[in-house]
């Protein structure tokens, strides 16, 4: 699902492109001021604009504080985006690895060259299945799967984006690569229109996900709608869209939904650090296990000082008995 938008004469979104930015105009006309915030902000990305578009809006809203994202959605995809702001852009790895679930609509009868509804449509079949075979078909795609990456991409081969070497007519085939399917559930179906709520890995393609159950219906299928409705244990509920965001900005109030950085690693196990550690540590100073008990699994740990506020997150290395700093946070004083 990480693909830039192609080019005008390839792309027509469903709104024109006065519609698409009518935001912003209003972020550049007015320079919003903002305090210095660390954290996560969860922006419910509209369709017709890019992911790097919607940070764009964040920054002008946020003047002067760095922000990024956790997982690019394609042009015409909506939903969770979520943005990293200060110092929890060196998070964004914790959250690029994390599941995501997904609102997709799969049209069958067709397929596309991108996959998705944005091609063009290199066959058409005839549906003879019926809605028992369509879940009979999608419950084979629970679990561990190879997928082939779409040629329409942005996977690089020899540093340049599949995307580009495809719409210069030379396509190339990565190899297949495997991705896990935690849940696939068949909301509807009103043939040839199938909705499909996955919950998946990340670098899973879910316009892969609909030619591929095409395929297995031998009718073929593609990607018509796609909405990502949680990402890293973020909801829609706690999403903003950018009329929000600017609403907020004009009313110097955005600190409201700044996710802290101890809040927004919420899945990751956590340990209080006392003074004099957490000193150690917003010092870089070495960590064992004499300091901090070894967590019970693997994976990373996030430190908190006695205020809660995040100091570091450190993974646990049982050969040498010490911790790796994954990532280091700036404090003014730790405590």
């Amino acid at each position: 699902m990480c693909r830039p938008p192609a080019s005008a004469s390839r792309r027509r979104w469903p709104m024109s492109r006065r519609t698409c930015f009518s935001w912003r105009s209003s972020f550049e006309e007015q320079a919003i001021e903002a305090p210095r915030m660390d954290g996560v902000i969860v922006i419910d990305k509209p369709a017709g604009i890019t992911s790097a578009q919607v940070v764009a809006a964040v920054k002008r809203c946020l003047k002067g504080t760095k922000v990024g994202h956790t997982g690019t959605l394609d042009p015409a995809a909506t939903g969770v985006l979520v943005c990293t702001v200060g110092a929890a852009t060196r998070l964004s790895r914790f959250f690029l690895a994390a599941p995501k679930t997904y609102r997709a609509t799969c049209r069958l009868g067709e397929e596309t060259d991108t996959q998705d509804a944005e091609g063009q449509v290199t066959a058409t079949r005839p549906v003879t299945v019926n809605e028992a075979r369509v879940r009979a078909a999608a419950a084979r795609f629970e679990g561990r799967l190879t997928q082939v990456p779409p040629v329409f991409s942005a996977l690089k081969h020899r540093g340049v984006p599949l995307y580009r070497l495809a719409r210069d007519g030379k396509p190339v085939t990565k190899p297949p690569r495997p991705v896990t399917v935690y849940r696939l559930e068949v909301l509807s179906v009103d043939l040839p229109e199938v909705v499909l709520e996955v919950e998946c890995s990340a670098g899973t393609y879910v316009r892969t996900l609909c030619a591929d159950l095409g395929a297995a219906l031998e009718c073929g299928g593609h990607l018509t709608a796609l909405r990502r409705t949680a990402c890293a244990g973020f909801a829609l509920e706690e999403a903003l869209s950018l009329a929000e965001l600017e609403d907020l900005g004009r009313q110097g109030r955005i600190a409201e939904r700044i996710i802290d950085m101890n809040a927004a690693l919420r899945q990751m196990p956590k340990v209080t650090a006392s003074p004099p550690l957490a000193q150690r540590i917003a010092h870089g100073g070495r960590l064992t296990a004499a300091d901090i008990a070894p967590p019970a699994g693997k994976g990373p740990l996030k430190v908190l000082d006695r205020r809660q506020r995040l100091l570091a997150v450190v993974t646990f290395d049982p050969g040498t008995q010490r911790y790796d700093y994954a990532c280091v946070m700036p404090h003014p004083t730790v405590t």
